[in-house]
């Protein structure tokens, strides 16, 4: 292949997300793609009863599907990520309150992220779960505080970036894949795209 020739595709490629988190990491696979708004309700999915895994595999095929309705020719990612502790599900804050809020109830415990990603192509369908154990340092009110007004994590769930100084949190992580606590596992995708025909 030269080396100004674009790669070809199997599928166009659909990210059913505008997450700029979830847009950026995409783009390091260095394939085209689009973004495209799914339009899910996602409370709906949370108060159905499911376990957080249950809850987060349910929206990320939920918003595959609505995205995959539109372009059925398309290869479509959905992807959805939950903060739980003790079967409690935290969503996006939306506040300084309910973001400091978060923070002391996950203070000096540990906690889970569930990442959840479904891959619909013609006549194809893929879906994974990954799972990132998260231990967080005590925190006092003033620290949450002062975390909170530094990083605005209000659009995050669990209230915290680690990709800037939200690391400073924790004592521990444990996982498989860093890209997964920031919302899209790539290594897990990568190797599901590829089996699909994208060229490495």
């Amino acid at each position: 292949m030269g080396k100004n020739q674009p790669l070809t595709l199997p599928y166009p490629l659909v990210l059913a997300s505008t997450s700029k988190y979830r847009g950026a990491l995409l783009a390091q696979l260095g394939w085209a793609f689009e973004a495209m708004a799914p339009g899910v309700d996602e409370d709906e999915a949370k108060v159905q009863g499911l376990n957080p895994a249950a809850v987060a595999m349910t929206l990320a095929l939920q918003k595959a599907q609505a995205v995959f309705q539109l372009r059925p020719d398309a290869c479509v990612i959905g992807s959805d990520q939950v903060c739980t502790i003790d079967g409690k599900l935290f969503s996006k804050p939306g506040g300084r309150d309910a973001a400091i809020a978060q923070l002391l109830q996950l203070s000096g415990r540990a906690h889970e992220l569930l990442t959840a990603v479904a891959v619909l192509a013609p006549g194809k369908s893929e879906s994974f779960l990954n799972r990132t154990v998260l231990h967080m340092r005590p925190l006092s009110l003033a620290a949450a505080e002062a975390y909170v007004d530094s990083d605005l994590p209000l659009d995050c769930a669990g209230s915290y970036k680690l990709e800037a100084r939200g690391i400073r949190l924790f004592e521990k992580i444990e996982m498989d894949d860093h890209t997964a606590v920031i919302g899209l596992p790539l290594i897990n995708l990568t190797t599901t795209l590829i089996n699909l025909g994208y060229p490495l």
